[in-house]
């Protein structure tokens, strides 16, 4: 994606994500609970004792909720530990959303009927479970508000004064919202692969969309794990690479190269050892990498303007919305659809692409998101000198985010640069 950026106020030049604790999630459902963050946040010695959970008598409810703190693990890869250590399919635990990996995060999770005793004696470090209650409906995507995020950026070297300025001017711009891009963690971060993989499985091409997946590198990764890769690429020797990938950086990999192993050519069922939702990231990472590109092409014709109603748009609540597509979809009409179209066309992808017999969980009826993004209550907590980075400053602000935006597209605004 080319470097344009909608806000006019100057970069603030600092460091995202440098801690874990510089970035903290912490979800609120429909209903208002919201998950606050205790634990991993507060330096180690002062973090209270773990206490032996009480899980409150059973009636005729199904589902045990909780709240999961955890620090330095996706959501995905944290409930993979739950479902070992309780010994529970992942299909009986529920979530209202996917919380990133570098960062301390809380969220709800349900389990269906578990094993109460298994519940009270799981224990994997950096990871907490706590508040549990009974309900008789399972935690669903749906149940999702949003976010509250706060977040710290360090190494700052300009001046309190013209930090201050900065994001004064910058909170005013908010106020107008931003464009609402899709972060780069939809796209698996800096490998930004998982459009890609997507792509090649709506075409039915599971031997490159599987062999992309296992391969694909990028400059900064963990050099066993990037050695692994390469490898395989050139040898194709799926038993070699089992041994070769590392356990904790490559357990999607691994169980996929187990299935290899004893079906060397059943590519789709590599696919399949995944779990169901994860499978699904595929067809929501190529649409939204669709809907970028559309709004990439916005921006560089309208400039100011882009956020704008233009002929053809469809409108959600007054604000433009771009195609997300799907087998059910259809283009806006005019101009707006003009650009739709000749996005699409140029990924050499239809919307028929989004029904696939092959994987059926791949098929998407498709949607639309509004292209403009506003986060609520964005303050300025304080600025302070960075104990981490000598004679440097560091701020910490927060805001809230409705579901389905990224903290990033904000901080993209703000640094003017990409944000990982």
């Amino acid at each position: 994606m080319t470097e344009q950026f909608f806000t006019k106020t100057p970069a603030l030049k600092g460091i995202v994500k440098q801690r874990y604790a510089d970035f903290m999630v912490e979800e609120i459902l429909i209903d208002g609970t919201v998950c606050k963050i205790k634990r991993f946040n507060t330096p180690f010695e002062e973090r209270e004792a773990i206490t032996e959970m009480i899980i409150p008598p059973r009636t005729d409810e199904e589902y045990l909720l909780l709240e999961m703190e955890k620090i330095n693990y996706d959501t995905n890869t944290a409930l993979a530990f739950l479902a070992r250590g309780l010994n529970i399919s992942k299909k009986r635990m529920g979530y209202a959303g996917l919380k990133d990996k570098r960062a301390i995060t809380c969220q709800q999770i349900s389990f269906y009927l578990p094993n109460e005793e298994l519940i009270k004696k799981f224990g994997v470090k950096g990871i907490e479970l706590r508040n549990p209650k009974w309900s008789k409906k399972r935690t669903e995507l749906g149940d999702l508000a949003g976010n509250e995020f706060t977040i710290t950026i360090r190494g700052i070297e300009q001046s309190e004064e013209e930090i201050t300025k900065i994001i004064k001017e910058f909170s005013i711009e908010l106020e107008k919202g931003v464009p609402n891009f899709f972060g780069n963690q939809r796209f698996g971060g800096k490998r930004m692969i998982t459009h890609r993989v997507g792509k090649l499985m709506l075409k039915n091409k599971f031997e490159e969309a599987v062999m992309l997946y296992l391969t694909e590198t990028y400059a900064e990764e963990k050099i066993e794990l990037k050695n692994a890769r390469i490898n395989l690429a050139k040898t194709r020797d799926f038993k070699q690479a089992l041994k070769e990938f590392p356990q904790k950086d490559a357990r999607t990999e691994k169980a996929m190269l187990n299935h290899l192993i004893k079906n060397p050519t059943d590519f789709n069922g590599a696919f399949s050892v995944l779990p169901k939702k994860m499978r699904y990231l595929f067809t929501h990472a190529i649409q939204s990498d669709i809907y970028n590109k559309i709004l990439q092409k916005r921006m560089e014709k309208y400039k100011d303007k882009a956020l704008e109603p233009i002929e053809g748009d469809v409108l959600i609540e007054g604000v433009p919305a771009i195609i997300l597509p799907g087998y059910e979809s259809t283009f806006a009409s005019e101009e707006a659809g003009e650009i739709e179209k000749e996005v699409m066309k140029k990924e050499n992808l239809s919307f028929e692409d989004f029904k696939t017999e092959q994987m059926s969980e791949l098929s998407s009826k498709g949607d639309r998101k509004p292209i403009l993004l506003k986060p609520r209550d964005f303050k300025l907590i304080k600025i302070f000198d960075d104990e981490y980075n000598e004679g440097k400053k560091a701020i910490t602000i927060k805001f809230f985010l409705t579901k389905g935006n990224y903290a990033t597209t904000i901080l993209k605004e703000l640094l003017k640069e990409e944000i990982f």
